[in-house]
């Protein structure tokens, strides 16, 4: 098989558990753009949660963030899309969330390069990247805003968006993009739409393309690629559909793929 490019996911995927990427990685990577071919990042985290990745690992690339919401060149920090969750359907969204399952918490990510990420009091969060907690719900909507998280005690994720899917149907699409994340979307959006966008830049098409990933949310974009690869970590959803599996992303399990298509000069 040959690629002309490489999609990659970072939580559970390229980035191991403590948020960092392997030499390994890296290298595999960089013999990927040796070789001619493009990588790009596609992720679930909006620009400011994902710019300490391209930080550390000196990436200048074109990234799709935020669930293709973003469509972001790195190198020249400009974002050449965004697309925006409209406020009045972000709130009758969690109006009917929160009658149907009370005890509900919501959190939005902010349109921008530098949006934050708001979350109520009682939306539980795990992680490491910065919040800002909000005194009342409607603060929420005080500025643009890309996405909504849900979170439920009673629930696991795999309930909470089932039940979300049922009681938002036809207002927001919902998806599952990792442990305890529960995302609440524009119509339509989706990774595929945001990497779609990028190969056209790049000049590359799906069928060139190469992608891996580990969560439900990457259902779409292994739809749309030529080849996807699961990790040996990845969702049971996500496993069901890929063309192949790897390793998981504490085991390099995409430099492990990367290595056999791109070998050394």
């Amino acid at each position: 098989m040959t690629f002309a490019l490489v999609a990659t996911d970072l939580d559970g995927t390229l980035l191991a558990g403590d948020h960092t990427v392997s030499a390994r990685n890296l290298a595999a990577l960089a013999r990927v753009t040796a070789s001619g071919a493009d990588h790009v990042i596609v992720t679930g985290r909006a620009v400011p949660w994902t710019r300490p990745v391209f930080e550390a690992i000196g990436y200048q690339g074109l990234a799709v963030c935020g669930q293709g919401a973003q469509v972001y060149h790195v190198g020249e920090d400009r974002l050449l899309t965004s697309v925006t969750l409209d406020r009045q359907v972000a709130r009758l969204a969690t109006t009917k969330l929160s009658e149907e399952l009370p005890g509900a918490g919501f959190a939005v990510s902010r349109d921008g390069v530098a949006g934050e990420v708001a979350v109520e009091s009682n939306y539980a969060y795990d992680s490491l990247l910065p919040v800002h907690t909000v005194k009342h719900r409607e603060e929420l909507w005080d500025e643009p805003i890309l996405k909504l998280y849900l979170h439920h005690p009673d629930y696991d994720d795999d309930q909470l968006t089932a039940l979300a899917r049922k009681i938002c149907a036809g207002i927001v699409d919902v998806t599952h993009a990792g442990t305890g994340i529960v995302e609440l979307l524009p119509l339509g959006l989706s990774k595929s739409v945001g990497l779609s966008i990028a190969a056209r830049r790049l000049g590359r098409k799906a069928a060139e393309t190469i992608a891996f990933g580990d969560m439900p949310n990457d259902l779409t974009m292994f739809k749309w690629v030529g080849h996807g690869v699961a990790m040996a970590n990845a969702h049971p959803e996500l496993l069901a559909v890929a063309d192949e599996v790897t390793l998981s992303n504490e085991e390099d399990g995409v430099a492990v793929v990367l290595e056999r298509l791109f070998p050394d000069a």
